[in-house]
């Protein structure tokens, strides 16, 4: 893994990287993996691993909140490193044996009340995306910042989604604005759906580029019915 003065700063506050947290690490950097932006932010050493309890545990809760506020003051500090593509990786104990509708169910749940924790906390939602999860500009918002997930489990059908442990990669929605302002995104998109067909035979069937779909129908990773609708409502007033 290539270590840069840059990532060595930036990771000078962090704990150390877990057995679990080097796993995933190892998963990403494997050459059968297809998701380049992943292989990118390997490469730059800026992936965050943090560990939790069992998926959609409460005790989760306040923790993956601090977390994610602490990730968006460091990634919104260095907004002018656009070469950068952080991700906040959330790794929990368990379930192991899980169907790809309980993990979702799971992924909702957790994401509901640390959303709940930030609105009581003060934060609103980023000005420059949805928080209606019908919309095809949703992204979810935690400390005002927007994010895109990326879950992940044993039982995941789509082989690049599918870790030893239950897990929701958290990335930054405006480091991929910004990727696609000036044309990067495109062929790194390019690539990883190559990659993909290579490993799998076919591309994630939910996937859409943001402003098409909602993005909502793809954090689970599970093929989504297309009356799929999200099990919260992200735009309620609490």
């Amino acid at each position: 893994m290539i270590r840069n003065e840059y990532s060595q700063t930036i990771e000078k506050n962090q704990k150390p990287i877990t057995e679990i947290g080097e796993s995933f690490l190892a998963f990403l950097d494997d050459n059968a993996f297809p998701c380049v932006g992943a292989k990118s932010a390997l490469a730059h050493d800026s992936i965050e691993t943090h560990e939790f309890g069992t998926l959609g545990d409460p005790d989760n809760d306040q923790a993956i909140a601090d977390g994610l506020s602490e990730f968006v003051d460091m990634i919104e500090t260095n907004v002018s490193d656009s070469d950068i593509v952080h991700s906040f990786v959330a790794i929990f104990r368990g379930p192991f044996n899980m169907s790809e509708h309980r993990f979702e169910s799971l992924m909702w749940s957790q994401l509901w009340r640390i959303h709940k924790l930030d609105v009581l906390a003060g934060n609103l939602p980023a000005d420059d995306v949805s928080n209606d999860t019908e919309s095809s500009r949703f992204s979810l918002s935690m400390s005002g910042h927007p994010f895109f997930l990326i879950g992940l489990h044993p039982n995941a059908s789509r082989l690049a989604r599918r870790f030893k442990r239950p897990v929701l990669v958290f990335n930054s929605h405006r480091q991929f604005e910004r990727l696609r302002e000036d044309g990067r995104f495109e062929k790194m998109q390019a690539a990883t759906r190559s990659r993909d067909i290579e490993l799998q035979g076919s591309i994630n069937p939910n996937l859409a580029d943001f402003g098409e779909a909602s993005e909502a129908r793809q954090y689970s990773g599970r093929e989504v019915e297309k009356d799929w609708q999200c099990p919260f409502d992200f735009k309620e007033k609490l």
